[in-house]
C-alpha cells in the first residue's frame, strides 16, 4: 500500500481556492441570471449550448457530451425546461430510437433578453476581478485541466 501524498500549504490553498471561488463564482451569475431572466445558471447553460449548434438542435448524447453531463441528468433537465416553453424533444429522422433537444423560439427570445446581463455578470464576478496577466495564467490553467480530464483513461487508470 503507497502512503498518502497529504496537501502541502500551497496545494490545499490551491485546491480550496478553486473550490470555494467556483461555488461561489456560479452562485453569483446564477443569482443574477435568475434575478434579471428568471432563469437558472443550468436553464442559461444549456440553452447557449443549443443555440450556438446548426438548426439550434442537438442528440441527447452530443448536448449531454458537451455540457458534459449523463443522458439520465440532461434527460430531468430537459423535461424541466420543455414545461417552461424554453425547449422541444424531436425525435431523430433517421434514427427513431434518438432524441433531440430543440430550441424553441421562446428559448431563444429568452436566451437573448437574458445573455446581456449574464455576460455582465461573468464580467463582474470574474474576469474584471483579474488583470490581463491572471486571466491568461487561469486560461492556460484551465486548459491543462481541461485536457487532463477529457482524456482517454489508461488501463491503469480504468482498473483502479
Amino acid at each position: 500500500m503507497t502512503e498518502t501524498r497529504w496537501l502541502d500549504d500551497v496545494e490545499m490553498r490551491a485546491w480550496l481556492g478553486y473550490v470555494f471561488t467556483r461555488d461561489l463564482i456560479a452562485a453569483a451569475v446564477g443569482r443574477d441570471s435568475l434575478r434579471e431572466a428568471n432563469l437558472t445558471y443550468v436553464e442559461y447553460t444549456v440553452l447557449a449550448r443549443l443555440a450556438d449548434a446548426p438548426d439550434h438542435r442537438r442528440s441527447f448524447a452530443e448536448l449531454a457530451g458537451v455540457l458534459e453531463w449523463s443522458q439520465s441528468r440532461l434527460s430531468h433537465q430537459i423535461t424541466r425546461m420543455e414545461k417552461r416553453g424554453l425547449v422541444a424533444r424531436e425525435s431523430i429522422p433517421d434514427d427513431a430510437r434518438r432524441t433531440a433537444a430543440v430550441l424553441t423560439p421562446k428559448g431563444e427570445h429568452v436566451l437573448d433578453s437574458a445573455a446581456p446581463a449574464h455576460v455582465d455578470s461573468v464580467r463582474r464576478n470574474m474576469i474584471d476581478v483579474l488583470d490581463r496577466r491572471q486571466l491568461d495564467a487561469l486560461a492556460d490553467i484551465y486548459d491543462t485541466l481541461l485536457a487532463h480530464h477529457r482524456r482517454p483513461a489508461t488501463r491503469d487508470e480504468r482498473n483502479s
